[in-house]
């Protein structure tokens, strides 16, 4: 009995120190590395293994902050020119393009002047000449305009379509293809940036809808129509400003060299759309003032300018 004690003493000793050597290297492992508090997040999207291989997590890279991107975007300078809705708009080139657009709102009187002096198609061919021109305006305008099958129906197939067509191309090479012209939100758009300078945001956004208004109203107004789309937009511009600030004078040297208008250039126009924002002229177009009898548009048709606007703000500025 006690040899047979024994055997298992040793026995279980054996194993007991074979089972010690083998844990052995376990317990020999390396001591984990502290870590930063600010390398928490990195450790934690490490995978598993990444951790096992020991490689260095790659940080990701730091968004600005919402207080430094306001400032750099504070600090940023825009030129006037520099619209963010036209990429054609260059600021470096602004005052060329809008010289540009001031010769190009002459094209429309160009091309009636050219019509004139077709006076030989007008007397030859009055009616293809016609179906032309309507062709031209419903092309410019529709998204899908009709066939020529259909103007050829319209003259009870007088005119076969190979003569409409060549009338149309005789007609396009007659006027040069100069068939568009900026129009007054074209020349509108400048002049707001430059007129909302000295206003604050909220002010700004009353003064750029106000403009819309007034500029709607005047293509509604035959005696507007003799204006040039610039000189109606300098003077929208004119009387919004006024509208708004009725003590402080609406023109300044920016508007007017930005512009090419004085003042006194303006008058008669200015003078006529006020007539329209009172309703003393076209008190019948109410679609345009309950458009912008709304909240998303400020209500600007409410606003109105009952006071007579001063002579003297029709004077030359004086630069200061």
């Amino acid at each position: 009995m006690t040899d047979q004690e024994n055997c298992s003493r040793v026995t279980r000793l054996a194993k007991k120190r074979a089972a010690e050597s083998m844990a052995e290297p376990d317990s020999q492992q390396q001591p984990k590395k502290r870590v930063v508090l600010g390398e928490l997040s990195n450790v934690s999207n490490m995978g598993p293994a990444t951790r096992d291989l020991g490689l260095e997590p790659v940080p990701k890279p730091r968004c600005k902050t919402k207080k430094k991107a306001k400032k750099a975007a504070a600090t940023r300078k825009q030129d006037v020119g520099e619209i963010l809705e036209d990429p054609q708009m260059c600021a470096a080139y602004v005052s060329e393009i809008y010289e540009y657009l001031k010769e190009m709102e002459l094209v429309l009187g160009l091309i009636n002047k050219r019509i004139n002096s077709a006076g030989f198609w007008v007397y030859k061919c009055e009616v293809p000449l016609l179906v032309a021109l309507n062709g031209y305006e419903i092309k410019y305008e529709e998204i899908s305009p009709p066939n020529v099958e259909d103007f050829c129906y319209i003259t009870d197939n007088t005119y076969t379509k190979q003569e409409v067509v060549k009338m149309e191309a005789d007609l396009l090479k007659h006027l040069n293809y100069e068939l568009g012209s900026p129009t007054i939100k074209t020349f509108l758009r400048n002049l707001t940036r430059v007129a909302q300078e000295d206003y604050k945001k909220t002010s700004s956004l009353e003064l750029e809808f106000l403009g819309y208004y007034l500029a709607e109203l005047s293509l509604l107004d035959y005696s507007s129509v003799k204006f040039l789309p610039s000189l109606v937009a300098a003077s929208v511009m004119f009387l919004s400003r006024f509208t708004l600030r009725p003590k402080s004078h609406p023109w300044n040297l920016a508007l007017q060299q930005f512009s090419g208008y004085k003042p006194a250039d303006l008058k008669e126009c200015v003078l006529i759309l006020q007539d329209l924002q009172s309703s003393k002229r076209g008190g019948s177009l109410v679609a345009v003032r309950e458009k912008y009898n709304q909240h998303k548009f400020k209500f600007v048709s409410t606003l109105s300018s009952h006071l007579e606007i001063p002579s003297s703000f029709f004077e030359d500025i004086q630069d200061s």
